[in-house]
């Protein structure tokens, strides 16, 4: 069959035309097994710039990471041995007060892994009777307390119960009860009152209602003392003031300005010296402040006297 030139130019274009299809589609199908390939055995540069970085942290992770550990092993080996001296010193168990914060942590923990519907729950079907027994205890307890308080009346105006100088913000309390240094001889002794660094010509206050059974002048080693009688087993005793306000026999009442801080008798410097007996027995002071302090002013003035500072006298 003849068929005339025009049939056999477009017959050949056609398979040109073909040939150049296939030959483009082989080509993408090289690059993207190229490029599948490469991706699967080789990085590109920000690849590779991104895993040195992740290694790089990765490294400088685990040096914190082991610093952190051994930092906690020394902390952990301090607060062993604080508590083996105190013990070992005052014979006595040290105070705790971070373990009720560790617990109220690992509570807080807990709640914040819940759903919302777990959160419902605790906090509401479990809670609200929890809270509801927690009031009622209360009540009960302010009802008791109401009535031993009614019961003794005006006997609790006699037992000391705050701070002799004005210290709001508990930073003047130096020296507190226990083994101290002894200043002038640099030697353990038994400091058997508080301290507070005060300027000499500080009012000082009766921290309960009394008599006033003593005043001693300042050629004692006390300096200038006043020393009341709360008539119920409680003595206190106020040292190395600068003048005296009340004389022997004088009634006080709580609040009453008694003397003025000073630094006679055997004192390092201007301080006030602070002592409670309760039936001859010398006490710790800062368990008396109850009136004047809250629960967490208290624990704060607890650590600060944990801190083994340097009595004045």
């Amino acid at each position: 069959m003849i068929h005339p030139p025009w049939h056999d130019r477009r017959n050949h274009f056609r398979q040109k035309v073909v040939r150049l299809v296939v030959h483009l589609l082989a080509l993408i199908g090289l690059a993207v097994l190229y490029y599948a390939a490469f991706s699967l055995f080789f990085d590109t540069p920000t690849e590779l710039r991104l895993k040195r970085s992740a290694a790089l942290m990765n490294r400088e992770y685990d040096a914190l990471n082991a610093r952190f550990d051994s930092i906690n092993r020394v902390l952990d080996n301090v607060v062993e041995r604080d508590r083996s001296i105190f013990r070992t010193v005052f014979e006595a168990e040290p105070y705790d007060f971070d373990q009720e914060y560790r617990a109220r942590w690992k509570r807080y923990e807990e709640l914040l892994g819940m759903s919302n519907k777990q959160l419902g729950t605790v906090l509401v079907d479990e809670g609200i009777p929890r809270f509801e027994s927690a009031l009622q205890a209360l009540l009960e307890t302010g009802r008791n307390l109401s009535a031993k308080i009614a019961e003794k009346g005006a006997a609790m105006n006699y037992i000391p119960s705050i701070q002799p100088v004005i210290n709001k913000d508990l930073t003047l309390l130096t020296a507190s009860y226990g083994i101290r240094i002894q200043p002038f001889y640099k030697h353990l002794t038994s400091h058997q009152g508080v301290d507070y660094t005060v300027p000499e010509g500080t009012r000082v206050f009766a921290t309960a209602d009394g008599t006033v059974s003593n005043v001693l002048d300042r050629s004692s080693d006390t300096g200038i003392t006043v020393v009341i009688n709360h008539g119920n087993g409680f003595l206190t005793e106020y040292r190395h003031l600068s003048r005296s306000n009340v004389k022997k026999g004088q009634a006080v009442r709580r609040g009453d300005i008694i003397a003025l801080s000073g630094n006679t008798g055997l004192s390092f410097a201007p301080h006030l010296h602070y002592e409670i007996q309760f039936n001859g027995m010398r006490v710790d002071p800062i368990h008396y402040f109850f009136m004047e302090l809250t629960p967490d002013q208290y624990q704060r003035i607890m650590r600060i006297a944990q801190s083994g500072m340097q009595s004045f006298d």
